[in-house]
C-alpha cells in the first residue's frame, strides 16, 4: 500500500474514533487544551519586581502599623514579679519574706546545716583551703583532705575503696555510662530519679524497664533476656547485664525489695548498681543505708554510689564498690 493511502487511512480511523468518543470526553480534553495553552502564554511571576513605595505612603503604612508587644501583659499581683525570697540559713525552720516558716522541702533530715560542730568545721577549712580548688579533681583539684575523706568513708562503709565527686548529679549519671555501653542490657525501676535516667541515655545500652518494685515483672524480663543468650550464646558471652535501683527511691519515697532483688541477681548473673542517695545517712543503725539496714554485706553490690547533698548537707557525692568492681 502507497505511504500516502497508509496515511490517509490513519488519520480517517482517527476522524471516525473521534465521532464516536462521548461528549464529556470531548468537554474534558478541550478544557485541558485550554489550560494548558494558558500555562503556556500567562505572564509569569517575577519575583524581581519590587514595587517602589513613596516617602509619603511608607509614612502613612509606619503610622498604620501597630507593634504587637514582646510579652504579653502582666498583673501587678503576678507571683513572677512578687517572688518568695528565702533569707538565711536552709535549716529546719527558714524565714520567707516576713514570714518564719517550717522547711519541708528539704533533705536535711539529719539537720547537718545548722549543727555548731559542722559551722566550725567549715570555717576552719575555709581559712585554710579557701572557697574551692577553681580546678577539676582530675586536673589539680585534687587535696588532701579530698583523699582523706575517700580513706574516711571507704573505711566507714567497710569496702575496698571510695570515690568522692564534686557534684551529686554527676556521679550515677557517669557511673553507668562508664561501666554499661552499647550493645550491654540494664534492667532497671521505672521509678528511678532524673539523674539515672540520663545515665541511661548516656550509655546508649538497651534499657529494659520493670515496674516499679514490681519482682515478677522484673523475672519476666530477665527469663525473656536468657532465652535470648541460649538462643545466641555467642553473643551472650559478650553481653553485660546490669540491674539499677534505688535504695530509698525519691520518686516514691518507699525502699526496695534489695533481698529478693539479690536472689534474682544471683540466679541470673546480672551485676547490682544501687543509688543511695536518699537512703544514705538515713538507714542503718550506723547510717550507711540500705544494705546495712537489711543486713545485707556489702559485697552483694557490685558498685553503689551515695549522695553528700542530703543527710550530711554537704557537697558532692561518693561512689563505693566491692572487691569485684571498682569506680
Amino acid at each position: 500500500m502507497p505511504q500516502d493511502a497508509e496515511v490517509k487511512w490513519e488519520l480517517y480511523e482517527m476522524f471516525q474514533a473521534f465521532l464516536q468518543a462521548p461528549v464529556y470526553h470531548l468537554v474534558f480534553e478541550g478544557l485541558l487544551m485550554v489550560w494548558v495553552m494558558w500555562l503556556i502564554f500567562r505572564k509569569s511571576y517575577n519575583p524581581r519586581e519590587k514595587t517602589t513605595l513613596t516617602e509619603k505612603e511608607k509614612e502613612e503604612l509606619i503610622a498604620e502599623w501597630t507593634p504587637e508587644p514582646l510579652v504579653p501583659e502582666v498583673r501587678d499581683d503576678h507571683p513572677a514579679l512578687n517572688p518568695r525570697i528565702v533569707s538565711g540559713k536552709l535549716g529546719k525552720y527558714v524565714k520567707v519574706g516576713e514570714f518564719h516558716c517550717l522547711n519541708a522541702a528539704t533533705h536535711n533530715y539529719l539537720g547537718m546545716i545548722e549543727n555548731p560542730k559542722v559551722e566550725e568545721a567549715s570555717i576552719k577549712a575555709l581559712r585554710k583551703y579557701g572557697v574551692g580548688s577553681c580546678g577539676p579533681r582530675g586536673f589539680y583539684g585534687t587535696i588532701d583532705v579530698h583523699l582523706d575523706l575517700e580513706s574516711r568513708l571507704a573505711k566507714f562503709l567497710s569496702v575496698e575503696e571510695a570515690v568522692l565527686y564534686s557534684y551529686g548529679f554527676a556521679t550515677i549519671a557517669s557511673v553507668i555510662p562508664a561501666y554499661s555501653k552499647r550493645g550491654d542490657v540494664i534492667f532497671v525501676d521505672k521509678g528511678v530519679h532524673f539523674a539515672i535516667q540520663k545515665g541511661l541515655q548516656a550509655s546508649r545500652s538497651d534499657i529494659r524497664y520493670f515496674n516499679h518494685n514490681d519482682l515478677a515483672d522484673l523475672e519476666r524480663l530477665l527469663k525473656i533476656q536468657e532465652a535470648e543468650d541460649l538462643k545466641n550464646p555467642k553473643k551472650a558471652k559478650v553481653t553485660r547485664r546490669f540491674l539499677i535501683v534505688e535504695g530509698i527511691y525519691v520518686n516514691y519515697g518507699d525502699i526496695c525489695p534489695l533481698r529478693e532483688m539479690i536472689e534474682l541477681k544471683n540466679k541470673y548473673k546480672v551485676r547490682l548498681f544501687i543509688d543511695e542517695t536518699v537512703s544514705f545517712g538515713v538507714l542503718g543503725a550506723s547510717g550507711k543505708g540500705v544494705m546495712e539496714h537489711l543486713d545485707i554485706p556489702t559485697e552483694e553490690a557490685d558498685l553503689v554510689a551515695a549522695s553528700l547533698e542530703y543527710s550530711f548537707g554537704s557537697n558532692g557525692e561518693i561512689g563505693r564498690a566491692s572487691c569485684r568492681e571498682r569506680v
